[in-house]
């Protein structure tokens, strides 16, 4: 049980995921209660803490649990946002990690990737510090599971066949690094995917979107520039088409964010960056946004 991840409901509000431990100290100081609803997974639904065996002593009889939206949902109560009842997993993604190691990690995997070489290797040591911070419902401890020699064949073909075509000295040539860049981008996309892990667990995800899919939508979105506007409609189009490729898990990726919310954002993000400082504070602020428009629904 001490392994545990747990959410708990304060008025209409989920919070967590919390480790045992630190649901024991808020036990211990009167933040939760023995009429806190509680959940982890294993749980068929919501409970409250009195109820749980071995996590409060005393059981005190309280109403009906609410229904946190975006939280795991009890049986008897249909969630909002298309969740069904009955799925103490669904629900939206979150992410939040310390700015400072993210700025400094950042930018070491920027420098790194000028130079190349090291990339392989650094953006593996970059994806296992990151997928921990991404909290899943239903999923603790997520990880990341991959290894840079798996990317390091198509990776450095890539890179040789990039380069390959830059000296033929011929342009309509050389545009043809365009589509081996889409198609390391699509093969990097599916190597995530699939070394994602819960527990140290493999979750045995897998993206089935083709790389001439892949392709269309990285044209769509360069000529979307040109609207000046259009490109976040693009964007939020295509994030839901990858979400919907993702295979393996019972429950469906769909993102809801619309056009106009990631517009204002991204305008709000951009400003920010021009003045260099608020930078990593800004980008959190995105990445939180993206990740509380993911959600996880039963198929």
């Amino acid at each position: 049980m001490t392994d545990r991840v747990w959410f708990f409901a304060e008025g209409d509000k989920q919070l967590g995921p919390y480790p045992e431990s630190q649901l024991r100290d808020f036990i211990a100081g009167g933040k939760v209660s023995a009429a806190t609803f509680v959940w982890t997974e294993g749980m068929s639904g919501w409970q409250r803490a009195g109820d749980v065996p071995g996590l409060i002593p005393d059981r005190i009889a309280q109403p009906a649990p609410p229904t946190p939206p975006g939280a795991p949902q009890r049986r008897d109560t249909m969630a909002r946002g298309g969740l069904r009842s009955g799925s103490p997993g669904s629900g939206s993604l979150g992410i939040d990690f310390g700015i400072w190691d993210f700025t400094w990690r950042s930018i070491v995997l920027m420098l790194c990737s000028f130079f190349v070489i090291p990339l392989p290797w650094v953006l593996v040591w970059y994806l296992k510090w990151l997928a921990p911070h991404v909290q899943v419902p239903g999923r603790p401890n997520l990880s990341f599971e991959g290894t840079a020699m798996t990317i390091v064949p198509w990776f450095f073909g890539g890179v040789v066949v990039i380069v390959a075509l830059a000296m033929t000295g011929s342009e309509v040539i050389g545009n043809l690094s365009i589509l081996v860049q889409v198609v390391l981008y699509w093969l990097f996309v599916k190597w995530l995917i699939a070394n994602l892990a819960t527990d140290g667990r493999p979750l045995g995800l897998g993206f089935s979107g083709s790389v001439w899919a892949y392709l269309g939508w990285t044209l769509l979105g360069i000529v979307s520039i040109f609207t000046i506007i259009g490109w976040a409609w693009v964007y939020t189009a295509w994030t839901r088409w990858l979400c919907a490729n993702i295979q393996g898990t019972r429950r469906a990726v769909v993102f809801n964010g619309s056009g106009l919310d990631f517009l204002w954002r991204a305008i709000v993000t951009i400003i920010a960056a021009s003045f260099i400082i608020p930078i990593p504070w800004a980008y959190r602020w995105m990445m939180q946004w993206l990740a509380s428009q993911t959600e996880l629904v039963e198929r």
